[in-house]
């Protein structure tokens, strides 16, 4: 499911014009962008949680040349699945 397709579901679902939809999915994913770059966690019961994991830098080979290269520290974002959403997939 692409963008589009989310937005026409939520439309439907919601008995919401597709406009309506579409700025509600963006500010939902604006608000949850927002909230990862500040560091807070965002925990949706039944469905999931975001948050944001630090990488440590480390070492690796770039494969073309076999030399050893320090791969740089980053912020990535995670989620976990709640266990409604979990059980819904089984």
């Amino acid at each position: 499911m692409n963008k589009t397709e989310l937005v026409n579901a939520i439309a439907e679902n919601a008995n919401l014009s597709k406009a309506d939809a579409k700025k509600a999915l963006e500010a939902t994913l604006d608000a949850i962008a927002g909230a990862l770059k500040s560091g807070d966690k965002i925990a949706l019961v039944g469905f999931g949680t975001f948050s944001v994991s630090e990488r440590p830098s480390r070492t690796g080979i770039n494969p073309r040349t076999k030399e050893q290269i320090t791969i740089a520290a980053k912020k990535i974002a995670k989620f976990k699945a709640g266990a409604e959403l979990e059980n819904a997939l089984q």
